[in-house]
Formats: C-alpha cells, sequence, structure tokens
C-alpha cells in the first residue's frame, strides 16, 4: 500500500513539471522569494499577487491558491478573504498556511475568519497552529512546534486528534514536526523524513505549503497532494543535508533544499521516501 503511494507520488511530481500550473500566493513577506523559488523547483509557475485590486482576477486564472498568515495587515487580509471566495467560487483549490495561530488575537481571529468565509482543500501547519484551529487555544511560540509524541500511546492520540481535526474543518491536513502527518479524516499516514537542521531555515514550512499548492492542481485528491508535498519537502531535506559541505550552515542549506528539489526525480521518491 505504502509502496503504490511512493509510485503515486512520483507520477505526481511528473504530472507537475509536465503541466507548470499557476500557483497564486498572499504569502509574508519574510519568505515569499524563497516560496517563489520552491514553486518553481518543482516546476509549477508563481505569481505573488496581494493588491485588493487584482487578487480576484488573478485567482481566476490560477490552478491553485495559497495564504499564508505570517504577516499580516489590514490590506493583506482583506485581500486574503476577497481571493478565498473567489477561489471557492471558481471551483480553485486553496491551501492556508495559518503562521502563528494562537500567537496574537489577531492573527487568531484572521485565521478564524478565513476558515468561516472559504473552504480550504488543505491547511498546513505545525501541531500548537492545529490545536488553536481545532479550538484548543493553545498558545504558540511564533511559527514553533512545541509538542513531540514518542509513546505508542501518544502516537494513537495524535492520530485520533488530527483524524477527528480534519473531519471538523471538512479538509485534508498535514501537520509538520518531528513526524508529519496528513489526514484527511478517512485516511492518515505518517511521513518520517527530513532533518531537524530544517528548522535552523526560516520558511521551510512555508515552502512546504508552496509545495501542496503545486501538487493540489494535478493530484486525484488533496490527501495524496499534501503527502506528495510534505515526502518531497522532507527528502529534498535530507538530500541537501548530505551535500552541504564541512564549512557551510543554514543559507547553504537552503540554497541546497530548493536545488534538491529542482533535481529531486520520481525514483528517488519511489525509494526515499518513508510512508508509513
Amino acid at each position: 500500500m505504502r509502496h503504490q503511494l511512493n509510485t503515486e507520488i512520483g507520477t505526481l511530481l511528473d504530472k507537475v513539471r509536465a503541466s507548470t500550473p499557476l500557483i497564486h500566493h498572499i504569502t509574508n513577506y519574510v519568505t515569499v522569494n524563497d516560496c517563489a523559488n520552491m514553486t518553481l523547483a518543482i516546476g509549477a509557475s508563481p505569481v505573488m499577487a496581494d493588491s485588493i485590486h487584482e487578487v480576484r482576477d488573478m485567482v481566476s486564472i490560477a490552478s491553485a491558491l495559497v495564504i499564508n498568515t505570517g504577516t499580516l495587515n489590514e490590506a493583506t487580509v482583506a485581500s486574503m478573504l476577497a481571493a478565498a471566495k473567489q477561489a471557492n467560487a471558481k471551483g480553485i483549490p486553496l491551501v492556508l498556511d495559518p503562521v502563528g495561530a494562537g500567537a496574537t488575537p489577531y492573527r487568531t481571529e484572521t485565521v478564524r475568519q478565513l476558515l468561516q468565509q472559504a473552504r480550504f482543500s488543505v491547511i498546513r501547519g505545525n501541531l500548537s497552529e492545529i490545536r488553536v484551529l481545532a479550538g484548543l487555544d493553545e498558545q504558540t511560540r511564533g511559527v514553533d512546534a512545541t509538542a513531540v509524541f514518542d509513546t505508542n500511546s501518544q502516537q494513537q492520540e495524535m492520530q485520533a486528534f488530527i483524524e477527528n481535526t480534519a473531519r471538523k474543518l471538512n479538509t485534508t491536513l498535514a501537520v509538520t514536526g518531528a513526524i508529519d502527518i496528513v489526514s484527511d479524516g478517512r485516511r492518515i499516514c505518517f511521513i518520517k523524513n527530513g532533518r531537524p537542521e530544517m528548522a535552523r531555515v526560516t520558511g521551510t514550512g512555508c515552502m512546504c505549503s508552496s509545495l501542496v499548492g503545486a501538487f493540489l492542481p494535478m493530484a486525484e485528491s488533496p490527501f495524496i497532494a499534501a503527502v506528495a508535498a510534505v515526502a518531497c519537502m522532507g527528502t529534498a531535506g535530507e538530500i541537501a543535508y548530505g551535500n552541504l559541505l564541512p564549512q557551510e550552515g543554514n543559507a547553504s542549506y537552503r540554497n541546497r533544499i530548493i536545488d534538491a528539489v529542482y533535481n529531486l526525480t520520481a525514483a528517488q521518491i519511489a525509494e526515499q521516501a518513508r510512508l508509513k
């Protein structure tokens, strides 16, 4: 079953590169360039338009929309809400990256408005952010994932929580951390790729959300798209770490992650993606 999923991801990667879907981003200014480059690296085409005067038109010609709440202001929030509604009206798949949900009332309220006014195909976040979306009101430390689970009982508890939350929010959840978990409320996949050093690179989560957006238009389901994106990001992190030179640090690592995605092949995913 998991071997078949590995093969599906590789096939999906080839489809993205053959089709070059246009992925519209309304994202944060800290990582916007990295998100654009990651979108190009996987084989899609990015556009980073956030003006209220053009977001409806832009999303109408896009293959997917990625909304990231990392740096908010009144203008971008209005654009996010308008673009999300237009994406739903046009049947365009929609990704939410609720960066820092729970960190401030304004940020949390913005995410709540987005969830109330639009339906998202995939929500990708760390565990603290997803707990806030589930209504647990957990206070986060900015964009850090603070919770871990090691025992079988903890894993079962986490599985039940994520499946229930996915059903509650009527979406596919991609929860990234030491072990990544994707669930649409019916199916669940644990992904054990990646490196802890990825946490020292700003924006790896944002880049992963861009990959979700790139895979969504080509995938048979948001679940497959999310698994593909998370597995590709983690695999690229492993490859990039193996290519680092002794004197290189996190800036080089960021570039090598993007390069690893650019050079990623279906065969590498089939062999290296560790799915359970």
